[in-house]
């Protein structure tokens, strides 16, 4: 593991536009490749399951079995939060008080507990602070 300052966390969905070989949208792949190159990212152990669950189980994403395991190695390689009961219960609280599907809220839990400031995803209101994460689409 990665012992730098995180500059952010990074939901599956711009990670599998990172490794996609056949981009379905390609100005997407590319700003995706962009934060995963150039970043210090944190994820959880819930980001490689739902990446390697994407990665090798969804037609449109799916990437050979050698190429997923490079992922998730990859991955791997930087700041990894277990999902314990602490996740588990700060991702309830978090749903509760925003609205938000749990998984989504968890992995905000997670990014809170590595101290990451942004949340890079496509799947929650851009600009808005779920206690201390600030979620931010890069896709706008």
């Amino acid at each position: 593991m990665r012992s730098e300052r995180i500059d952010c966390f990074l939901d599956t969905n711009v990670l599998i536009y990172a490794a996609q070989v056949r981009a379905r949208d390609e100005r997407r792949t590319d700003i995706a490749r962009e934060l995963v190159l150039a970043s210090v990212f944190g994820l959880s152990t819930q980001s490689l399951a739902e990446f390697y669950s994407l990665a090798t189980h969804t037609a449109r994403t799916r990437l050979r079995r050698d190429d997923t395991d490079r992922w998730i190695g990859f991955l791997s390689s930087f700041p990894l939060v277990s999902v314990d009961i602490g996740i588990v219960a700060r991702g309830i609280e978090l749903s509760r008080r925003y609205g938000i599907r749990y998984y989504d809220a968890a992995l905000l839990a997670a990014a809170e507990r590595l101290g990451a400031p942004v949340f890079y995803s496509e799947d929650l209101n851009n600009g808005q602070s779920y206690g201390s994460v600030r979620v931010v689409n890069p896709f706008l």
